[in-house]
């Protein structure tokens, strides 16, 4: 059967398919056929459940807290250490000469201070995009 692409809202999530009035009476289906709908990509996502109680409140607003300050901390470590000696120096990597050859480059170095950036920021995007859902 050939069906025109429009279509009307039915009830719920479903649609109906109607038939193409150009089409002769003996390609026309008895009743309309059903075609289930999937939510779009581009839908907002459904709202925060809200929080229950003052005790969950204080629980969330530690986590963010505690991932704001330990994302700022690792990328201050990230940005400054690999730029000392200690990053050179140590006992772990006296043991291995290849892998000290490889810590050395500035490359490697500045790809790690590049990391603690991007930790730093991700850090302080939460603590600025922080909002209670009220």
């Amino acid at each position: 059967m050939v069906y025109s692409g429009a279509t009307t809202p039915a009830a719920g999530s479903e649609r109906t398919l109607t038939p193409d009035p150009n089409l002769p009476p003996e390609h026309l289906p008895s009743a309309p056929v059903p075609v289930e709908t999937a939510t779009a990509l581009l839908d907002p996502p459904p709202p925060a459940p809200k929080p229950q109680s003052p005790l969950q409140l204080w629980l969330h607003r530690t986590s963010i807290f505690l991932f704001v300050l330990i994302s700022a901390v690792a990328g201050v470590l990230l940005v400054i250490l690999p730029w000392t000696p200690e990053w050179t120096d140590n006992y772990l990597l006296l043991s291995f000469p290849w892998l000290r050859t490889v810590v050395t480059t500035g490359f490697f170095r500045g790809l790690c201070s590049g990391l603690g950036l991007l930790d730093i920021w991700i850090g302080f995007w939460e603590a600025l995009h922080y909002h209670e859902h009220q």
